[in-house]
């Protein structure tokens, strides 16, 4: 599934970073303890045997039937791709592209020129809703 990106210029008529059409969502999914049990790289012979959740694997599939971009991304590292990508056809989970060597440790910051939306994964996925949230942000 192609998705078109819309080109924008800046103020001067240069190109800058394209971006997707009006409310098509770039999903990034991480994949030990977000759709599966945590599987650490310490313990490969588990990725082959882990259960996908059940609620992960039916919202990230209707997030894809809506047209969405799905990625997943992981701290598993690149001698694992073949068993990840087995696995995650295996069960179904649809996707655009899969991202290895992660940063390990968590308490990421992203820092990006575009919009990112956090949503910390706690142990169910639901429909997504709005809410107010402290973050940090750069001083103006």
């Amino acid at each position: 599934m192609a998705i078109e990106l819309k080109e924008i210029k800046d103020e001067n008529g240069d190109l800058l970073s394209p971006t997707l059409p009006e409310g098509v969502k770039n999903y990034l999914i991480d994949i030990d303890g977000t759709i599966t049990e945590d599987v650490p790289n310490e313990t490969p012979e588990r990725m082959v045997t882990c259960e996908p959740f059940p609620d992960a694997l039916a919202t990230i599939k209707g997030w894809y039937e809506a047209g969405h971009i799905i990625t997943y991304f992981t701290s598993r590292v690149e001698e694992h791709r073949a068993v990840t990508e087995t696995w995650l056809k295996k069960h179904g989970f649809p996707m655009h592209a899969l991202l290895m060597n992660k940063p390990r440790g968590g308490n990421y910051h992203w820092i990006d020129n575009h919009s990112v939306k956090a949503t910390q994964y706690k142990g169910k996925f639901t429909d997504l809703v709005k809410g107010i949230k402290e973050i940090e942000i750069f001083e103006e």
